[in-house]
């Protein structure tokens, strides 16, 4: 016999405003206990430092996390100039220091350098594995760490302000795996100085932005979201930019039991707006629901058919 999932059935995004000084993890613990939900995933790591837009997927919904992941950043931050740290952001030890505070013209001037793809070494301490460990861990046991650069790709990048010589408010719009810490480092670095992240917050992810997030409310050692269920967002809120289909009471059968529906004339209409060609539709992933937008699967378009590669289990 089956043992029975702990916590109830529920499914959806909630968009939490990230409070300084927790993790990502505590945050998705604490909503799941608020939801006393089965399950739960989130869609990035935001440091425990960093707050700002962390999205919490409940039951079903973490099987479109993938896809949130991969979805455009707006992060705004604080560059502290002339202390190198080893977490490359205030939580870490100094390692070096300089004189050198680079004025708002020399920033603007520079900023092009570091827009468009970009080869960046991720910071010591980041959840990337090596050897099965978790970098931060290794780093903080005195271990060596040597990570590979990556191309990373930044849309956008702003100054927003310059409060101070030691200090420069930034934005940037980024794709996934931009690490704004090695970002920050970098550009000092280029300026001529060092430099680390005094503060960090994220503002978007995909369609998931800040004015949509609700803080988390903290009341006698335990953590409250008020009015939770009002803000429970359906599974689709991630799936923003894929394409949606509605199907048939028996085409949801047969896709729910992983088999894969032929595309009818009006369908295929449908999936092909804004490609000019077919083959470019292999592999596109499309949203699939009932008439009355029940979540049924994700599936894949492939040889005139949409095959499933995710389903929901409402």
């Amino acid at each position: 016999m089956a043992r029975r999932k702990k916590g109830q059935p529920v499914h959806g995004w909630v968009i939490v405003d990230k409070p300084i000084g927790m993790t990502s993890t505590q945050v998705v613990g604490a909503v799941r206990r608020i939801y006393d939900a089965q399950k739960a995933g989130h869609a990035g790591t935001l440091d425990p430092m960093a707050t700002g837009v962390l999205a919490v997927a409940l039951g079903e919904a973490t099987k479109t996390v993938p896809f949130a992941m991969d979805a455009e950043k707006t992060y705004r931050f604080t560059a502290h100039w002339g202390e190198a740290r080893d977490s490359d952001d205030a939580e870490g030890k100094v390692t070096s220091t300089s004189d050198v505070r680079p004025s708002r013209a020399a920033i603007e001037a520079m900023l092009p350098r570091f827009i468009g793809e970009l080869s960046q070494v991720p910071p010591a301490y980041s959840a990337i594995k090596v050897q099965g460990e978790r970098a931060y861990d290794l780093a903080r046991e005195g271990e060596p760490v040597v990570l590979e650069p990556r191309i990373v790709e930044v849309l956008e990048a702003r100054l927003l302000e310059t409060p101070d010589a030691d200090h420069a408010v930034f934005e940037i719009l980024c794709g996934k795996g931009t690490y704004v810490r090695s970002w920050v480092r970098d550009i000092a670095l280029a300026l001529g100085t060092v430099g680390h992240v005094s503060q960090l917050r994220r503002t978007r992810i995909g369609g998931f932005t800040e004015d949509l997030a609700v803080p988390l409310e903290v009341e006698g050692g335990s953590v409250h979201i008020p009015a939770a269920f009002e803000h429970l967002r359906p599974i689709s809120t991630a799936l923003d930019g894929i394409p949606a289909l509605a199907v048939t009471g028996p085409d949801a059968v047969r896709l729910r039991s992983g088999n894969p529906i032929l595309i009818r004339p009006n369908q295929f209409a449908r999936i092909t707006e804004g490609h000019s060609e077919t083959d470019g539709l292999q592999g596109l992933s499309v949203f699939l629901h009932t008439a009355e937008g029940e979540p049924v699967a994700l599936a894949e378009f492939a040889a005139g058919e949409l095959r499933p590669f995710r389903v929901f289990n409402l």
